[in-house]
């Protein structure tokens, strides 16, 4: 079965799915993140993120 990618509306404390698919891409790591496993994501840049530790580097960047 191929994956395919999932195109996503972040919202707080949830995700609406747009586009189905199975993942989506880091914006940090550029790593594929299943949905089932999506935890990370910033609402005002619509961005997901694999980790806390992706989440954390996006978030120094930024107050940089």
């Amino acid at each position: 079965m191929k994956k395919k990618l999932a195109k996503i509306k972040y919202l707080p404390n949830t995700f609406q799915v747009i586009e189905n698919g199975d993942y989506v891409i880091c914006a940090v790591s550029g790593k594929q993140i299943l949905l089932e496993e999506l935890t990370y994501w910033n609402v005002e840049l619509q961005e997901p993120y694999f980790s806390y530790e992706e989440a954390f580097k996006k978030r120094e960047i930024l107050d940089n």
